[in-house]
């Protein structure tokens, strides 16, 4: 710590080393504690944050008051809420249900607990036909008599009332429901089948899948599963898929650490420059004949417009797959190895015949939105909405399909879309989340728009200056929008969706006994970027007993991206991560979105393309240099740096490039060195693995490995050793070059801990707390017990 050599500053140099010295106490943990989530958010009330719609006007959602759940329906002709059904009742059905089912297994040695009404955990409800709901509660599927709940059943309700009580369970398939409801596709044996859902009776579609060259197969690298992936046509009579080639594809081990020999976990998982990578050859099944159709084309490499995966929304979805409204014709997007060239193309599903519409390439990579894959296919009038950032800002544009031109830009100008939200293609008309499009508004606030196809201006429908979260009714006509900032609470309302009028207001957010538990919200920043005139945007979090007159260590969270930032959002968070917690303890905590993240330009996003080691660095320090000149109670001369994964990167990153700024880091599974990270990763943001003849290569100037020698700080690695996403290596090297380097460090291997880390997360965040405690505040950690998971 710096000293002060003018009298005025004896008092606060006084205090700082008092501070510096003193012991953390059970009660500072305890405070710091009362701002994890799990302690903040059941303090909010009436936090609605979502609805679901049941059709075109009726729709459910969950009120809270006090910890108490309450369901509730509102139909858009009475615009009144009501309970959905009598909670009591229905708990004390399905907890019939449960016994019932505990009374036949032999293995059970405990009655479950008796559900509290008031508490019920339910995800998904259904109302598949008169006098009959299904719901999903604690991941179970019941079936009831509604709205009387005199029974419930366990099961798929068609399954039920066709007799068959021994299949009704059809989650185990991981499999994709028909638009029917009649069927589930899914897996067995590298193959696809059929299950009828009323019957049970199932049906093989496929028979030529074999080992690592299946059909629908989700076992890619880190997104790992038994979920099948494909799309079923409007008619349910069949699948777009593929068989998924990983014959070649190198495999990736794991092992537990227990007593006895480890179990092993083997899967295929390819490395950036790997020569083989995982291949997709498309086909169209009919599910009546059982009859798998190719399509006319090579194999596809497993790329999406978006992600880095297929199913960038999970749950079985193939995002870059859209079939016409009569099924007679199928869309899909091939995307090249490194991103940078997509093709649009059109499948004739009986023959397999492809027709390439239109083609578009970019110098690094392309994306066909922010939030959601944003093309879509209007078969009727043969057409393609089709998302491009090609004017710097990402936009919507209508494509003729078969002459492949241009035939109107559907928006045009600054901030970028973010995600289509429904599509009407007889009245020709798009609703869609945009941010950065008005003047004076926070640029990563969501608002809700919508547009003519044919063009002309976009129509602002929700104008609150807040981030709007949008659910839409099924035919468009509704939208229920909740809308809130990191420092206010969320309103939910129900609107027109042809003008945006408020219809009703369904709750407003009370955290009247949130601020009572001491709680204040976070600090918006702005600060300028590595150019000196891009300004960047984050949070600030300080100590709720914060004293102007001291001066405090600060500590930058950061995520670099480049698919996301260090904010994670804006809208209100009752906890973030655990920073106003780290705060608490005697930090001036910040999270600040660098140059090189999304939701901005497409020039901002390319800031370090094919030179990850940036990792919006420079940005990160000249952010924290000038909240320092601005504040006098930052002390400069303590800063700190933690992330995890991406941020466990540029927090070794950091402390590396950086060593006479940073002075204390904490790095969680770190992707330290993407040639050992999935390829998809690396190959998209990195660009491909080049080989030069001197040896060195084109991924040289982002392996932290390469950069060890040059620590001075307090440096802590932590990884869990069944990492599947970031494998531990990438750790295990960095501690290898270190060891080599002679340099000191800590680090902390979590037994079987896979990405995240379950189990021992209460004890890495306390040790994260006293690390920072130690070498940046300079004062003792003590005793203290984490009662449960924070969020990261």
């Amino acid at each position: 710590m710096k000293s002060r050599v003018s009298m005025l500053g004896v008092g606060v140099s006084l205090a700082l080393v008092t501070l510096g010295a003193s012991a953390v106490t059970k009660d500072d943990y305890a405070r710091a504690e009362k701002f994890l989530s799990y302690k903040t958010q059941p303090l909010v009330d009436h936090d609605v944050r979502s609805a679901h719609w049941f059709n075109d006007r009726q729709f459910w959602f969950v009120d809270t008051d006090h910890e108490l759940k309450t369901y509730l329906r509102m139909d858009v002709a009475s615009l009144k809420p009501e309970p959905l059904f009598d909670q009591n009742k229905l708990a004390k059905a399905i907890d019939k249900v449960r016994a019932k089912a505990a009374a036949k297994d032999k293995k059970a040695k405990d009655k479950p607990k008796a559900l509290d009404a008031s508490k019920l955990a339910i995800s998904e409800i259904r109302l598949p036909t008169d006098g009959h709901i299904q719901l999903t509660l604690e991941g179970a599927v019941y079936s009831c008599d509604y709205p009387a709940l005199n029974a419930c059943q366990s099961g798929e309700l068609s399954a039920l009332l066709a007799g068959n009580k021994d299949q009704a369970d059809i989650s185990k398939l991981h499999g994709v429901t028909s638009p029917d409801g009649k069927k589930v596709a899914f897996i067995r044996d590298w193959n696809l089948w059929e299950h009828d859902i009323a019957s049970g009776k199932e049906r093989q579609l496929t028979t030529d899948g074999v080992k690592d060259f299946g059909y629908a197969t989700d076992n890619a690298g880190w997104m790992h599963s038994e979920q099948a992936v494909l799309v079923w046509s409007p008619d349910s009579k069949r699948i777009a898929t593929y068989q998924q080639d990983q014959r070649k594809v190198a495999d990736f081990v794991l092992a537990s650490a227990e007593l006895g020999n480890p179990k092993i976990e083997k899967w295929k998982y390819p490395f950036a420059g790997d020569e083989h990578v995982f291949m997709l050859r498309r086909v169209v099944i009919d599910v009546a004949k059982a009859k798998v159709v190719p399509l006319q084309m090579d194999a596809d490499y497993r790329r999406s417009t978006l992600c880095d995966d297929v199913s960038c929304g999970g749950h079985g979805a193939w995002d870059d797959v859209q079939w016409a409204a009569d099924s007679n014709s199928l869309a899909f997007v091939s995307t090249s190895r490194d991103h940078k060239h997509e093709w649009v193309r059109i499948a004739n599903p009986d023959t397999g015949a492809i027709f390439t519409s239109f083609e578009e390439s970019v110098p690094t990579y392309f994306e066909s939105g922010v939030k959601g894959v944003s093309w879509r296919y209007l078969s009727a009038s043969q057409q393609i909405l089709w998302y491009s950032e090609r004017s710097d800002w990402g936009n919507l544009y209508l494509y003729d399909i078969k002459s492949g031109k241009l035939i109107n830009p559907v928006t045009s100008g600054q901030g970028p879309v973010v995600d289509v939200k429904h599509l009407d293609p007889n009245q020709r008309e798009v609703w869609f989340t945009a941010v950065g499009r008005e003047q004076g508004v926070n640029p990563y606030y969501r608002q809700f728009y919508k547009a003519p196809l044919d063009g002309g201006q976009p129509l602002l429908l929700t104008p609150e200056a807040a981030d709007h979260s949008i659910s839409v009714s099924e035919d468009g006509s509704y939208f229920v929008d909740s809308y809130s900032t990191p420092t206010t609470p969320a309103v939910t309302v129900l609107r027109s969706a042809s003008d945006g009028k408020v219809l009703a207001t369904l709750a407003k957010a009370d955290i009247s006994r949130l601020k009572a538990a001491g709680w204040v919200a976070p600090e918006q920043i702005t600060v300028t970027g590595r150019d000196g005139k891009t300004p960047l945007y984050g949070l600030m979090f300080k100590p709720t007993n914060f004293d102007p007159n001291k001066t405090y260590p600060i500590i930058d969270y950061v995520y670099p991206g480049p698919q996301t930032g260090s904010v994670r959002g804006r809208s209100f968070l009752a906890a973030r991560a655990d920073h106003q917690a780290l705060a608490e303890l005697g930090f001036i905590v910040v999270a600040i979105d660098g140059m090189g993240t999304p939701w901005r330009s497409k020039s901002f996003h390319d800031t370090w393309y094919g030179d990850m080691g940036d990792n919006t660095l420079p940005d990160q320090v000249k952010a924290v240099k000038e909240l320092g000149a601005k504040y006098k109670w930052i002390d400069m001369s303590r800063i700190g740096i933690w992330g995890h994964s991406g941020g466990g990167n540029t927090t070794a990153d950091a402390m590396f490039r950086y060593p006479d700024f940073f002075k204390v880091g904490w790095a969680e599974s770190g992707n330290h060195d993407n040639r050992i990270y999935e390829a998809d990763w690396g190959e998209r943001y990195q660009g491909l693995l080049v080989k030069n003849a001197d040896g060195t290569t084109s991924y040289d100037n982002q392996s932290n490995p390469a950069l060890v020698k040059n620590l001075k700080g307090k440096l802590m690695l932590t990884y869990g050793t069944l990492d599947d996403n970031v494998p531990p290596q990438n750790t295990q090297v960095v501690i290898e070059a270190l060891i080599k380097a002679n340099k000191k460090f800590d680090m902390m291997a979590i037994p079987n801990a896979r990405h995240a880390y379950g189990y021992a997360t209460p004890y890495i965040t306390k040790a994260r707390w006293d690390y920072f405690i130690e070498h940046l505040a300079g004062g003792t950690s003590g005793d203290y017990s984490l009662k449960a998971w924070p969020w990261y």
